[in-house]
């Protein structure tokens, strides 16, 4: 006979960064894309980041949290597990909301990267103005 396990699924997305995050009732283990959270996020300001829903809404410890990211560079996928935990947080407990919300862990970070346009070197530089 097969235990059913009981997960939580949240989606989160910052710039083109994607992460996929289950929540499972645990010991606290962290696993990004099958790496230890320290060996993913090498930097403590990623690691923090990453863990603010937890510690907002006092569930550090209680869930064992799988992540499957890919897309963008490091500090967009530390952004995108954050708010990738906190939606699952909510499919947890719904009563966690006010505490999300008011920390700003539930908004999505709609800035992206700006495309190149013609005639210029970069998005918005120019080139550099000659008189004579």
């Amino acid at each position: 006979m097969e235990t059913s396990r009981v997960q939580y699924l949240g989606t989160g997305r910052r710039k083109s960064a994607i992460a996929r995050v289950w929540l499972r009732p645990g010991s606290g283990k962290f696993e990004i894309n099958k790496r230890e959270l320290a060996e993913y996020f090498p930097l403590r300001e990623q690691q923090a980041c990453v863990n603010q829903p937890l510690q907002g809404t006092e569930t550090v410890g209680k869930f064992d949290i799988y992540v499957l990211a890919h897309g963008g560079g490091v500090s967009g996928q530390s952004e995108a597990v954050r708010l990738g935990i906190a939606r699952a947080l909510l499919t947890f407990n719904i009563e966690l909301r006010p505490a999300l919300k008011k920390d700003g862990y539930l908004t999505r970070d709609p800035r992206k990267h700006e495309r190149k346009k013609y005639g210029r070197p970069g998005a918005r530089k120019r080139f550099q103005f000659s008189k004579r």
